[in-house]
């Protein structure tokens, strides 16, 4: 439980224009060791209702760079968190409203920060998942609904509603491909049990 209460908000075009500002500061301090900076999640898809929380991905080539990324990002004011409970996806926390800091003092919108390697199944989840729902927009209103309605049944329970839309999830990249072992993890590390043990 949370006392946070899950708000879905109808699509902005803003989101995307708080990511492709914060895109920017990512690429001036790190762009020597990633290899791209990923809008994805339900704010990544035009269109599609959401948690107003823009989830970002950071690319890195190899596994080596992580130590380096670190690093940079505490001096932008994240904090490491680990991997969570999902393998190959580094989450970072905001350590105040001002992160990342930037010469111009500013308050960042609610963001999720991670960073994975670029063959990181957690990568491949989110890049396959924003780009089908962009090709199949009744498929993107399904979802939204569904997350309004999961955001009515459980106001203040992130873990069941994370839970309550895996079937959904793993039902969209078992259309695109990925093979039963990859969803068995999905389901796994989006499982209730899994979820409030990485809390």
């Amino acid at each position: 439980m949370s006392n946070e209460k899950i708000i879905i908000e109808e699509y902005s075009p803003n989101w995307a224009s708080v990511f492709q500002q914060l895109r920017s500061i990512y690429l001036r301090h790190l762009a020597d060791v990633v290899t791209d900076v990923q809008h994805v999640g339900s704010t990544s898809v035009v269109g599609l209702a959401a948690k107003p929380i823009i989830d970002i991905d950071l690319v890195i080539p190899n596994r080596e760079n992580l130590v380096v990324v670190i690093k940079r990002l505490h001096l932008l004011g994240y904090d490491h968190r680990g991997d969570l409970g999902i393998k190959d996806r580094e989450a970072f926390k905001r350590r105040s409203d001002h992160v990342p800091f930037d010469p111009h003092i500013r308050t960042w919108p609610n963001h999720h920060l991670y960073v994975c390697p670029s063959d990181s199944i957690a990568l491949k989840n989110h890049l396959a998942l924003r780009d089908f729902l962009f090709r199949h927009p009744a498929q993107a209103t399904a979802y939204g609904e569904l997350k309004k309605r999961l955001a009515l049944e459980h106001p203040y329970d992130i873990d069941r509603y994370i839970e309550g839309k895996t079937p959904f999830i793993t039902g969209v990249l078992r259309a695109v491909g990925f093979d039963q072992h990859a969803l068995n993890d999905i389901a796994r590390d989006n499982s209730l049990a899994n979820l409030k043990s990485n809390r």
